[in-house]
């Protein structure tokens, strides 16, 4: 798993990674900690941070992540990049990420699932709509070529998609606990009309917790399976072709 931000840890998943039998190796590289070049895990996992894709002059670990990622498509290794790491997926890939047109997206938007998408290994079996938690300036303007255009919510349309066999990237922030996303209402340098608006998502937040638990779980629990099995299958495979 790759953590860009200090502040923006696993967070809800880790407990329903561990329940599903899935270990979690974390790379900092806010902490100096070296991006692999190639995946060396079962699976991938790519979070959010304050940091926009664009950034790289700050933060040149950021085209690392990238190349990673690339990696990922192409080696098919289960792969869910969350907000920044679904930006981070979809410009590796061909997609243009750009400062969002309608401003920030913050609290927890509906989310719909398009008729492309009801067969998806991930999203697919999932209850639809949802709600996720949501906090983002910039937006994915446009997917990567050939990638299904998997969610949608009423302010920004490119919610979730995948890329290749088992790439998904999400807008949102399945991940996020109600008191880290409070957490993250820091808004000193923000005009007035994002104050407000943060206030009001953090309150949204907090009003219907329990019920974003509810479609943040299976979500976790489907991926961390999805990885698990892949892994046995390219065991088996691996095992079947040193016996011949």
């Amino acid at each position: 798993m790759i953590q860009p931000d200090a502040d923006d840890p696993l967070d809800m998943f880790e407990d329903w990674f561990a329940d599903e039998g899935l270990t979690v190796q974390t790379v900092k590289p806010f902490e100096g900690q070296a991006i692999p070049q190639h995946v060396q895990t079962s699976g991938l996992v790519v979070l959010g941070g304050d940091m926009g894709v664009h950034d790289e002059g700050a933060h040149p670990w950021l085209l690392d992540i990238q190349i990673l990622l690339a990696d990922a498509v192409r080696s098919e290794a289960p792969t869910l990049g969350i907000c920044l790491g679904s930006q981070l997926l979809a410009a590796a890939c061909g997609g243009v990420i750009e400062l969002g047109s309608r401003g920030m997206e913050v609290g927890t938007p509906t989310i719909t699932l398009r008729p492309e998408a009801h067969d998806d290994e991930l999203l697919g079996d999932l209850v639809w709509p949802s709600i996720f938690p949501s906090m983002h300036r910039d937006e994915i303007r446009i997917l990567p070529p050939g990638a299904p255009w998997l969610a949608e919510s009423d302010m920004y349309k490119h919610q979730a998609f995948r890329v290749g066999r088992r790439a998904w990237g999400v807008q949102f922030h399945p991940e996020v606990s109600v008191g880290r996303f409070t957490s993250w209402s820091d808004h000193k340098e923000e005009d007035p009309t994002t104050v407000e608006r943060i206030d009001r998502g953090v309150s949204q937040y907090a009003a219907t917790a329990d019920q974003v638990k509810v479609h943040a779980e299976p979500l976790a629990r489907r991926f961390a399976q999805i990885t698990i099995q892949a892994a046995i299958t390219r065991l088996a495979s691996h095992q079947s072709q040193t016996r011949f």
